[in-house]
């Protein structure tokens, strides 16, 4: 037997490579590079700072790998829920993507609210006199908007997602291109002294600062994941759309930050009064191609903002639906539009999640969200779905996969040591915040919940476990020479 088909509760598959690439891809880039290479370059104090992006892509394409295999053996809606769900059922029932769903739904929206803190800080050199109280209701207006566009069948998202996509590319490569019309090796390549003595507890919190801030540019390249039962051929689509995503924001994100760096002098950038320390890109096409320029290419870098909040929450709103289906959630999740097929509560409530956290991001520090956000992330998700990998190679050999991960075990052990460093240095990168406490009690607070949802359900530890393999097996040798 070939095994049964992989499940899509209700969904359609649409989702073509290059709309699943350029999903991953526009989530990916958003505004992050744009407002990061100054948080980069203060974290290692000089323009050695590109370490940090090389870093982040190292463990990004190493996670990537994690996320290929998993997501073309078992392509539902949810991503990450649906793989610890398989893996971890055996011995915990349903609580880790109980845990999942409810970590999610907090750094998901996290993330996006970075987004939008990026957005209204790049609309501020379009108008310096924007207020604090008029930079939060822009900032409350984007995300009704990408709520309201969300608000659709799945074709018509691709075909936009497609679109912003070329938008993102045409910002970063104007970017790119006026760099290099003004580019000073000198400026680019030269550093302070000591800055590369591995010896130094500097350069060593310096990186594992960078590394977080990188990975969090790279955040995005799982996108297509979550949409997983909404994706054609997922089998082969998925580890395709990944991979590519991470290879191609790699070189755009090396060539923009090297570019940046030959342009705008690193002190300008570590200044919180100088317009570069916030709209660094816009600073360089204003030095290079003049003012008219810079204007020009903020809108477009406005429109990428717009696009990576939009992906984002494409793909974090179908997470809770396929919990909800599995009673792992409120069941008022698993409710789809009736007549276009998306997940109705799950993105109304990642939408108010979102809004939330922007104005938090807003009176806070744009630094201090990504290490919250990180820390609540490393755990349950990133940490948790490698060891899934090895579980589900150890207990089901005969799961369909369409894809395996290149050199086994090595990308998972490089990943999940790249994790454990950015968890481990996050309170070291962020002095009184205290994030890695705060997860530790957001997962704490979730323990205690499930304890409660699962005596009411009675599952799982009071009551039985519920064991469902509902992934294909692999083709036997004799049906897969009669299939040729």
């Amino acid at each position: 037997m070939s095994g049964s088909p992989p499940p899509t509760g209700g969904f359609v598959r649409r989702v073509g490579l290059f709309q699943a690439t350029a999903i991953n891809m526009s989530q990916m880039c958003g505004i992050g590079p744009f407002v990061t290479i100054p948080l980069m370059v203060a974290a290692f104090g000089g323009p050695q700072a590109v370490i940090g992006f090389v870093a982040g892509a190292v463990l990004a394409l190493c996670d990537g790998l994690v996320w290929a295999e998993l997501g073309a053996s078992m392509p539902g809606s949810g991503g990450s829920y649906v793989y610890l769900r398989q893996a971890f059922q055996y011995r915990t029932g349903r609580l880790m993507p109980f845990l999942f769903v409810w970590t999610a739904m907090l750094f998901i929206p996290l993330i996006m609210s970075t987004g939008v803190v990026g957005f209204v800080q790049y609309l501020g050199y379009l108008a310096p006199d924007l207020t604090g109280t008029q930079g939060d209701l822009v900032g409350l207006g984007v995300i009704t908007l990408v709520v309201i566009l969300l608000w659709r069948g799945i074709e018509h998202i691709a075909r936009i997602a497609a679109v912003m996509w070329t938008v993102m590319i045409a910002s970063v490569l104007l970017v790119i291109v006026a760099a290099a019309t003004d580019f000073s090796p000198h400026m680019a390549f030269t550093y302070p002294a000591h800055v590369f003595d591995l010896t130094s507890d500097r350069f060593w919190l310096g990186f594992a600062a960078g590394l977080t801030i990188g990975i969090y540019d790279y955040l995005g390249y799982n996108t297509t994941a979550y949409m997983g039962a909404e994706i054609k051929d997922p089998g082969r689509t998925l580890p395709r759309s990944i991979l590519l995503s991470i290879l191609g924001i790699m070189a755009i994100y090396l060539l923009l930050q090297i570019g940046t760096l030959g342009v705008i002098d690193w002190h300008r950038m570590t200044d919180p009064r100088d317009i570069a320390s916030t709209s660094v890109a816009s600073a360089v096409l204003e030095k290079t191609w003049g003012k008219g320029a810079a204007d020009t290419v903020t809108v477009l870098i406005l429109v990428t903002a717009f696009a990576s909040v939009f992906t984002g929450l494409l793909g974090g709103s179908r997470v809770p639906c396929d919990a909800a289906r599995d009673r792992v959630f409120f069941r008022s999740y698993a409710k789809l539009h009736p007549r276009h097929r998306f997940p109705m509560l799950g993105l109304a409530t990642m939408g108010a999640i979102t809004a939330i956290g922007f104005l938090i991001g807003r009176h806070t520090d744009l630094a201090t969200l990504i290490q919250l956000l990180t820390t609540v992330m490393v755990i349950v998700q990133a940490l948790a779905q490698i060891v899934a990998l090895s579980v589900l190679r150890g207990r089901r050999p005969d799961l369909r996969r369409p894809y395996r991960m290149w050199l086994y075990p090595l990308p998972s052990v490089v990943a999940f040591a790249g994790w454990c460093v950015i968890y481990g240095y996050a309170d070291e990168n962020s002095p009184g915040r205290h994030p890695m406490e705060w997860s530790l009690a957001w997962l704490a607070l979730g323990c205690a919940a499930y304890l409660v949802w699962a005596r009411l359900e009675r599952v799982w530890p009071f009551g039985p476990k519920e064991i469902s393999e509902e992934y294909g097996t692999a083709p036997t040798p004799r049906a897969e020479r009669a299939g040729t």
